[in-house]
């Protein structure tokens, strides 16, 4: 089994590290993929990095473990959709049900202003990281839900009110799945309390035989 965590849209794989660490006192390895590295010298949009991640999972010949925040948990459930075969489990944190667009319309008005070194800290260029996040403005990420077939586990920060409602909805349509919150943090679980979610990742993974 191959166990991979993905990164949300304002992290890299760095964001990981404490979790990584506690993994690995419990003998778990994990795999955690660049996301802004596959897009270097290709058209940075959401379809774009898919393709790339995709690809990236395909090159694996086990089954996989998948744990993605964020845009991590859209790239892994659109993965599960398409591959159901592939995919052990999920897990999704902080994912939204559907694409908030006038959230997004306001986050492209803030991103336009902000210095390009925010992005730079992250790996990303700054227009760049605005095109993908103009691209995902249409993503259907609710529909299809029936064809994610592997035990599911959605997990939400405590603080995350923006992404609560979704996380229920996602608990709803996906089959097989269950939800559980963390406490102490908002939507950057894997920094806030990475501690907790790595206990919750190993338990989860134990039981689909890790």
């Amino acid at each position: 089994m191959k166990n991979i965590l993905v990164h949300g849209l304002g992290q890299n794989e760095t964001s990981w590290n404490k979790v990584e660490e506690e993994l690995k006192s419990n003998s778990i390895k994990v795999e955690i993929p660049s996301l802004y590295s596959m897009l270097k010298d290709v058209t940075s949009d959401y379809s774009t990095l898919y393709e790339k991640f995709s690809n990236y999972c395909n090159n694996f010949d086990e089954k996989l473990n998948l744990c993605g925040l964020s845009l991590g948990g859209i790239l892994a459930i659109d993965y599960a959709k398409e591959h159901p075969d592939k995919v052990n489990s999920l897990i999704l944190i902080g994912t939204p049900y559907k694409v908030p667009k006038f959230l997004f319309k306001v986050q492209g008005l803030i991103f336009k202003i902000m210095p390009r070194s925010t992005f730079e800290k992250i790996g990303c260029k700054k227009k760049d990281f605005i095109s993908l996040v103009n691209s995902m403005s249409n993503l259907d990420i609710e529909i299809n839900l029936d064809k994610v077939t592997c035990k599911t586990l959605i997990l939400c920060g405590v603080k995350d009110s923006q992404n609560m409602e979704s996380a229920k909805l996602l608990n709803k349509f996906i089959n097989n799945s269950s939800f559980k919150t963390i406490d102490n943090s908002s939507h950057e679980v894997n920094v806030d309390n990475p501690k907790e979610l790595a206990s919750i990742i190993y338990n989860f993974w134990k039981d689909r035989g890790n």
